[in-house]
């Protein structure tokens, strides 16, 4: 199983990692538990949209946008929340 994706150089703990191939293409979704002290650096992370990714259990690195993205909550800066990520990232050609 995999527990861990990095995101540019951002190591996120995954508890929930899917695996395909679209149009040749690889594609990765995942679930991740954020904490209100991680938000901000999380959520700014992602509005950049397109990544390195690597998945170090897998031996799998490529670049990637954001196919779908959802969070169990809007605002997590009330200190001790956790929210739920979903995201999902299809690589891109090159």
């Amino acid at each position: 199983m995999v527990n861990e994706i990095v995101l540019d150089d951002t190591s996120i703990h995954v508890y929930k990692y899917e695996e395909d191939k679209e149009d040749e293409l690889h594609k990765i979704s995942i679930q991740f538990n954020v904490t209100s002290e991680e938000y901000h650096d999380i959520t700014t992370l992602l509005y950049k949209g397109t990544f390195d990714v690597k998945v170090p259990e897998r031996d799998l690195s490529f670049r990637a946008s954001i196919q779908q993205y959802s969070t169990s909550f809007t605002n997590l800066y009330i200190k001790g929340q956790v929210g739920e990520f979903n995201l999902s990232l299809l690589e891109v050609r090159e």
